[in-house]
Order: structure tokens, then sequence, then C-alpha cells
């Protein structure tokens, strides 16, 4: 009798146990799905090489044109990830406030301009979507529903006045003429309310590949490297060179609306950490 007792007492200690095990289980499994952080990292280049040194990297167009930048920026913003079952998480959608970032080439460290991003729905994700410039419906929130962000703008000269807007991409440097090298600025961007002034919306975006799995949890802050090449500046799908009509340019002219469809094409992925 004592050894049915003493069985009987060990397998209800071994199934109080198995119990408690499995309660802790499932209480990780619940903390398990808290959001985590993800950091992207910009490296603007021509080509495959990174690291554009403004004032100091030249670059030779498709059309022979050699180029140079001495301010290299541009705004992203309306980021979204794709997880692995095609589900998508929309980054502080049309909320510059919190989900637009300046990628300012004269701030890289080590050849990188960093945006961290918070309060990521843990997730394997697969692809990643990004949006150059602001959109119009974020636009169309109005100044005071997007302060913090404007603000930061016109400090980073990345705006006009509020009736013409944002500016989506700021490439000004120099290029070679016959005669003498000669400045260029090239500020793309919609000029204000796109529909009711009848103007090119140059907002743009893409869908990016991601080569391995971007890992997301509370543990695990993964980072994504992306490349922007900017070759496709005056080498993208639509071969641009920089003369006189043009090399003073402003707003949304049929020069920007090449440019800006050749910058949609400048990123990719090239490689994820999951660490």
């Amino acid at each position: 009798m004592k050894i049915y007792k003493f069985l009987s007492l060990f397998l209800i200690a071994f199934t109080l146990i198995t119990i408690s095990s499995c309660s802790n289980n499932d209480d990780d499994d619940i903390q398990n799905t808290e959001p985590g952080n993800l950091q992207l990292k910009f490296e603007n280049g021509f080509n495959n090489l990174g690291n554009i040194v403004l004032n100091q990297t030249t670059q030779t167009s498709s059309s022979g044109q050699k180029h140079q930048f001495s301010t290299l920026k541009y705004v992203i913003s309306n980021i979204s990830l794709i997880d692995e079952n095609g589900n998508e998480f929309k980054y502080n959608y049309n909320n510059p406030d919190k989900g637009a970032f300046i990628i300012n080439q004269a701030e890289a460290k080590g050849g990188i301009v960093y945006a961290n991003l918070t309060e990521i729905p843990k997730g394997n994700y697969k692809k990643i979507k990004l949006g150059l410039g602001i959109s119009p419906t974020s636009y169309l929130i109005g100044q005071d529903g997007q302060g913090i962000f404007w603000e930061k703008a016109k400090q980073e000269g990345m705006a006009w006045s509020w009736s013409a807007g944002y500016i989506f991409a700021k490439l000004e440097g120099k290029y070679v003429t016959s005669s003498a090298d000669t400045e260029f600025m090239n500020h793309t961007g919609n000029m204000g309310d796109t529909t009711i002034n009848g103007t090119a919306d140059l907002y743009r975006e893409v869908v990016l590949d991601l080569p391995t799995t971007a890992r997301v949890s509370k543990g695990i802050t993964a980072s994504i490297h992306i490349l922007a090449d900017f070759n496709q500046y005056l080498s993208g799908q639509t071969a641009l060179t920089l003369t006189q009509t043009n090399q003073m340019a402003m707003g949304s002219s049929p020069h920007l609306v090449s440019v800006s469809n050749n910058l949609i094409q400048m990123f990719k992925v090239d490689h994820v950490h999951n660490d």
C-alpha cells in the first residue's frame, strides 16, 4: 500500500509540475508577442560603391556627364512591412510626425544614415515598402496635423512655404561642362495641393524584397541595409543630361518628374541582420 500511495503522490506531483511548466510556457508565448524595434540603414552610393563623399565623389552618367553632390537629402515616409503570410504592417502611415524621416548624407556615420522604427509587431518580414516624399494624403491633413515634422523639414531645408509644401529630394552640386564646372540644384516636390493646382504628383512608392527574413521581436532588433544607387539620378529609366534649362529646377517640372521616376528605382536591400 505504501508503494501505491507513493506512486500516487508522485504522479500528482508530476502532473502539477507539468501543468505549471505549460503555464509558464504559455506566459512566455504571451510575452513573446510583444512588439520590437527595427533599424533601417541607408547607404547612398553610385552603382555598387557606397558612401558618397560630398564635394568629392564623382560619377559619370550614361551620357558621359561628370557630376558630384554637395548636398544630398531625401524624405522617406509611409514605411510598410509585409510578413511571410502577406500581412502588411503600416508604420505610422500618413503620419509624418511619427513615420517620416529625412535621409541626409551629411549626417552619415561610416557611410550609413539610420532610421529607427519602434513598436513593430513581432513577425517574420519578407518585404518592405518605402515612400519617397510625403504623400498627398499626408499633406492634406494640414500643417497642424504634422507640425513636428514640418518644423524639422524647415530646419533641414526640406520645405518651402506651407502652400508649396515639402521638398522630397534635394540634390545639389556641380557638373562638368565644356568650359568649367557648373553648379546644379534639383529640388523635387509637390507644389501644394496637386489636385487644386493641377500639378504633377511626385510622391513615389516602391516595394523591396528582403534577401533574408527580418525577424522582429522584443529581444531582437533586426536591421535592414538599403542601398540607394544615385547613378539612377541621371542614368535611370530615363537618361538625363544637366543643362542650362534644368540645372536650377525646383518643384514638379517635367525634368523633375523624370528625376523622381529615376530615383524611386535606386533602392535595393543589400542584406538583413537579426541581432
